[in-house]
This record gives structure tokens, C-alpha cells and sequence, in this order.
């Protein structure tokens, strides 16, 4: 909390996130604040690309210095979040829709570059954060989005969904473009595939 106080945020303010990726890093900032019940925030679709493509002015040197806010929590939806133990028992009852962020190579366990094994956990659909994106960066339109998240659900609702990545922050991505589809937003496995092979008795799949 104190971090997002430093930042100026406060209950009353209306947050606004971007980066340089498609939004894969904004993402979590974006679910983490709703998460903690800020749901004044918002996520600059496009990022500094778009900003700039609009001709937005861009400062640079040291960040201007702002008040301290006064950001509290005034709820903390825990559950948006799904543990490691409630996943395992829906993937062995087959009623877990679950969506893996990352991209196809490591999916597949052909490469992996950050964790210490490669693959994905069985019964997961492999729907890359960036198949979500236009050309330019920003968000599909929202019936294409729908019909993308359909596509990998395979009937699953998008309310029962959950989200995974490498480490829990690109899968915010996909809770974001569930929302921008309309569909509502699904449950985030936090600890996602760094967690999952804590245990090497778990099941890993491969291509």
C-alpha cells in the first residue's frame, strides 16, 4: 500500500496505466488496484504508442513531485483469485476452463527461458495474451475478442474461466480482454506455472 501511496493514489483518484507492450505489464497493475476494490482505473489501450500516434506530448528528466496519497483498500476481493488446491481438484473433475497467457513455444515445452521446467499443465488451452491484440497494439474489437475467448472456452463460460501465465501477470491481460469482450471477469491463478512446479509430483504436459 505504501508503494501506491508514494505513487500519488489515492481513494478518490482515477488511475490510468500504460506501458510499452501491448498492456501486458498495465494489465496487473489494472487487476491488482480492482482486486483491492479501486475499480477507478483503467488501462491505456495501446500504451505510449497509441499516446504518441495521437500526438500526446511526452515529458522527460526526473518525474514532477505530487502529494502523497491516501490509498486504502476497501475490499479485497479474494475471490478473483484461485489456489493451487481448488485448481487441481477442478482439473481431476474436468470443470476447469483454463486459459495459459504465454506464448506457444513455451506452452508447448519446446523453450523455456525463466522457469527451471518447460510444458504446460494438462488440460490447459494455450491463448497467447498478444492473439487478443491488433497490429497496432491495441485491443481487438470486442465481438472479435468474444469470439476468440469462445473459441478457446470450448463452451466454458467466460465467468468460470480461469487465467495462468508464468508468473500471474500476463494472465491479467486475458482477465482485461474478457472484460473489454464484455464477457465479465473470470478467476486469476496467481501463482500460475512458477507455482505449479513447485511440486514435481504435478503432472506437466508437452506438444
Amino acid at each position: 500500500m505504501d508503494t501506491l501511496r508514494r505513487f500519488g493514489i489515492s481513494n478518490e483518484s482515477f488511475v490510468v496505466v500504460y506501458d510499452d507492450c501491448g498492456g501486458a505489464m498495465a494489465a496487473r497493475l489494472w487487476w491488482m488496484l480492482r482486486w483491492l476494490g479501486h475499480d477507478q482505473v483503467a488501462v491505456l489501450d495501446g500504451g505510449i504508442a497509441a499516446w504518441r500516434a495521437l500526438g500526446g506530448d511526452l515529458e522527460r528528466g526526473p518525474v514532477r513531485e505530487h502529494a502523497t496519497g491516501n490509498f486504502l483498500p476497501t475490499t479485497v476481493r479474494d475471490n478473483w483469485i484461485i489456489e493451487t488446491g481448488e485448481l487441481t481438484e477442478l482439473l481431476a473433475q474436468g470443470e476447469a476452463s483454463l486459459l495459459d497467457a504465454r506464448a506457444r513455444p513455451r506452452f508447448d515445452g519446446l523453450v523455456e527461458p525463466i522457469d527451471p521446467v518447460a510444458g504446460h499443465i494438462p488440460g490447459a488451452v494455450n491463448l497467447p495474451f498478444n492473439d487478443l491484440l491488433s497490429e497496432d497494439g491495441t485491443f481487438l474489437e470486442p465481438a472479435t475478442l468474444a469470439e476468440r475467448f469462445a473459441e478457446a472456452l470450448r463452451g466454458g463460460s467466460a465467468r468460470t474461466a480461469i487465467t495462468m501465465c508464468g508468473s500471474g501477470v500476463t494472465a491479467c491481460h486475458l482477465q482485461l480482454g474478457l472484460e473489454a469482450a464484455g464477457l465479465g471477469m473470470g478467476r486469476l491463478y496467481v501463482g500460475s506455472w512458477s507455482e505449479w512446479i513447485r511440486d514435481p509430483e504435478r503432472p506437466v504436459g508437452k506438444a
